[in-house]
């Protein structure tokens, strides 16, 4: 294409490879212990706390009701008070992170909350303790479900990661947004929804084989 070179479209992959595998790690450290959380402290959870899940659900509820735009540019000071700036790659990371945790939590507890109760009674009958329910009983019975949860999270983050370029977050997102919206290069834009479209399907396809295997032991 004219308008852009090689050089310039690989920047932008590995960019939004970057911003994707950052977000998505730390996530999911933030994201899965909240999920688990809300599972057990939730009514009928193995160790029930209203005020606490309360608490975490509202929070989990309140950022989950920000549009990822709004919640980029909402936290702009908070984000330049972290890396130190408010644009570029580094910059669109802090959000990116606060978007997804919540986001994982909550897919996280919905695959929890799909183990069969039956198998959490009898692990209490045999004396397990709460470490030892989450860790040999609740996480494997759904970790295959858990894998297509971060899968889905791992996509919802390729999303995001376009959105970010609009403030100059870099990434495919940014190309899109510089070389063909303002630009009026249709090409352009065809071109960066073809390789988002490949990113998505070989992280769906790579995700269904994990959680046939998890499945399957």
């Amino acid at each position: 294409m004219a308008t852009i070179t090689t050089a310039q479209i690989i920047k932008a992959i590995l960019e939004t490879l970057q911003m994707v595998s950052i977000s998505l790690l730390l996530g999911a450290l933030g994201g899965i212990p909240l999920g688990i959380l809300l599972v057990l402290t939730k009514a009928g959870g193995i160790r029930k706390n209203t005020f606490m899940f309360r608490a975490l659900n509202n929070l989990v509820n309140i950022v989950r009701s920000l549009p990822f735009i709004i919640l980029l540019v909402a936290i702009v000071p908070f984000t330049k008070l972290i890396v130190g700036t408010s644009i570029g790659t580094k910059a669109a990371i802090v959000p990116l992170i606060i978007y997804i945790i919540p986001f994982i939590a909550r897919l996280v507890e919905n695959s929890l909350l799909e183990v069969n109760q039956g198998i959490i009674e009898a692990a209490q009958a045999m004396g397990a303790t709460t470490i030892q329910i989450i860790r040999y009983f609740l996480l494997p019975e759904a970790l295959g479900s858990i894998i297509l949860s971060l899968t889905t999270a791992t996509i919802g983050l390729i999303g995001a990661t376009a959105m970010a370029g609009t403030i100059g977050g870099g990434g495919i997102g940014d190309i899109a947004i510089s070389y063909g919206y303002q630009r009026f290069n249709t090409e352009v834009i065809v071109f960066t929804v073809f390789i988002l479209i490949i990113f998505v399907q070989c992280i769906q396809n790579f995700g269904n084989h994990l959680a046939q295997k998890a499945r399957r032991h």
